[in-house]
Formats: structure tokens, sequence, C-alpha cells
């Protein structure tokens, strides 16, 4: 694996009460670790390494590990887990309500007739048309297809006598949202899976 694409491997940051709060780079974890504002955690055995300490295991691990530095004075493997040292809070996290983020929350999928016709053939329909008061945020736009957005016009979901699949929410996210499946890490839901917030919108 090539050194630049090992430097941007996402290693997974708790806050001192071992508290998920977000996804750092390998490289920008190496320098919270080498500040001393950091340890490396094995998400393993929970023991908890400095830079020296993980110097020194990178040894044992380094055969078997996806992703390792190498130096002419020593080898280090990417770390998957760290822990912040010095901050105890869960963080603040906000998403921008918009298109794209509306698209992934309804799963490409029209909230009427349940058709999934492409990004092209989806709308966004207000609940309450916005000739009528209806504002743009997450509890009053759903995806509609063209069809079912054309049916139902500029009337309300109840005089249009539609019904809705699921009542819109404001989404709910973890701290692995923007990260591709591809590169998460089985070796992080032990501390994902009692960790999850809700990101606040702006």
């Amino acid at each position: 694996m090539q050194t630049a694409s090992v430097l941007t491997r996402p290693v997974l940051t708790l806050n001192r009460n071992f508290c998920p709060i977000h996804v750092t780079s390998a490289v920008e974890a190496f320098g919270l670790v080498m500040k001393g504002a950091a340890v490396i955690i094995d998400p393993e055995t929970y023991e908890e390494y400095t830079i020296s300490s993980w110097a020194e295991a990178s040894k044992a691990k380094a055969a078997f590990a996806e992703a390792v530095i190498r130096t002419p004075r020593l080898q280090l493997v990417v770390p998957e887990v760290i822990r912040l040292t010095r901050y105890d809070k869960m963080g603040e996290r906000t998403v921008v309500f918009s298109r794209r983020n509306i698209f992934k929350r309804d799963r490409y999928t029209c909230q009427y007739c349940g058709g999934q016709p492409g990004p092209k053939e989806l709308t966004i329909d207000h609940l309450v048309p916005k000739s009528r008061g209806g504002k743009s945020e997450w509890t009053n736009c759903v995806l509609a297809c063209l069809a079912c957005n054309m049916k139902k016009a500029n009337l309300s979901v109840r005089d249009a006598k539609m019904t809705l699949r699921k009542v819109p929410k404001k989404p709910k996210w973890t701290a692995l949202a923007h990260i591709p499946v591809s590169q998460r890490r089985m070796s992080w839901e032990t501390f994902l899976s009692k960790a999850y917030w809700e990101i606040e919108l702006d």
C-alpha cells in the first residue's frame, strides 16, 4: 500500500471517556499521539500505547497488519482507534439540510408509492406546500417521484388523499456517517454500538 493512502486511512477517535466523537486520518492520529494529546488503543485488549511503545508493538504486528508506515529508523502499524487524553465532551456535529441529505435519508425512494425511478425522476415534495406556509425542513420534506408529485400538486397530503410510507424525521447520524462502508473497521463496532448521537441541523 502506498504511503499516501496509508496516511489517509480512517482512525476512530474516542474522547477521554471512550465515547466516539469523530473519525480522523492516520497522519492526524499520529500527530495527536506524538504531541501527547492522545494514546493509541488496541481494540482487542484496550491496552494503551504512546508513540514509543506503539513502535515496539508494531514490530510484532507489522507482518499481519494491512497498513504499515516504514521509515529508515522504524515501522509503525497504522492504528485503528485512538483516545484523546484531555477531552471528555461528545463534540458538536452538524449536517446541512440539503437535497443530497434528503435523498440519503429517504434512500432514493418515493415516500408515497415506494418507487425508485432514479435521482433524475425524483423531486423534493413539501407535505404542506410553501404556498400554504409550509417550510423547507426535515419534517415537511420528502422524496416523491414525478407522478406522485404531479398527483399531489399544490395540496396537502390529506387533501390529496395520499399516504406517506413513513413520517419524515430529522435523520440520526453516527460517527461513521461520512465514511464509505469499504473503509470502516470491524474493530470499531465495540466502541460504536453503545454510542450513537443525533446531529443537530443548521
